[in-house]
């Protein structure tokens, strides 16, 4: 299925080139989320206007309500891509080596380079001005829950913890490493990132790997 529609798909879609191209529906879809997701970091939800974001992509409103019924279903398509993608980021980090010391470095490297990333997503994740909305809070509380529990598994079967004390110790690596990762941002990536993470992580390795007999 196609529609007519710009010619720029990505990040680039916030400057309309026209609406002379007919692009596929995922295509149409992947366009209008990108718009939105300029709108919605600039402005914040409630500021942000379904019109604004029909005409940073280069579409009638006709369009955009073809593909989302209304504002907070394309702001929780946001979201939910957002959380998805730091989770799997997470996941990824701590199957990426069996050496425990290398899985730490990778997971504090994961929110660093969420956080870092094209179009910050993070804002949506962490700093949400919609969490009165119960779908936005429990998306919100699935970025953290999900990564613990990404952790905890680890730390369950490594530490000869049981789950209550090695889900406390992931949630606190995953604080630790989101709290200083936004910081980082916020004072101008002062620090240079793979030496920030370098920081973070030898702080929480020296935590866990020094206080339980994990295996290597």
């Amino acid at each position: 299925m196609t529609e007519t529609a710009q010619t720029a798909v990505g990040h680039q879609s916030s400057t309309p080139a026209g609406r002379g191209v007919r692009l596929p529906r995922t295509a149409r879809r992947a366009q209008l989320l990108t718009a939105a997701q300029d709108v919605f970091v600039t402005n914040g939800y409630h500021a942000a206007a379904m019109d604004e974001i029909a005409e940073r992509a280069g579409v009638s409103k006709p369009v955009l309500y073809q593909h989302f019924p209304g504002k907070l279903e394309l702001y929780m398509a946001l979201l939910d891509s957002h959380v998805d993608e730091l989770v799997a980021r997470v996941r990824g980090a701590i199957g990426s080596s069996t050496d425990n010391k290398l899985r730490v470095h990778a997971a504090v490297a994961a929110f660093y380079d969420f956080v870092d990333g094209e179009g910050q997503a993070f804002r949506m994740v962490f700093e949400s001005d919609l969490r009165g909305e119960p779908a936005v809070a429990k998306a919100v509380e699935r970025a953290t829950t999900d990564s613990v529990d990404a952790i905890t598994e680890t730390i369950t079967a490594d530490a000869g913890l049981d789950e209550a004390r090695a889900r406390l110790l992931a949630t606190g690596l995953v604080g630790l490493s989101q709290v200083t990762a936004r910081a980082w941002l916020a004072d101008n990536r002062k620090v240079p990132k793979e030496e920030a993470v370098n920081l973070i992580s030898n702080l929480a390795w020296r935590g866990i790997g020094g206080g339980f007999p994990l295996q290597h």
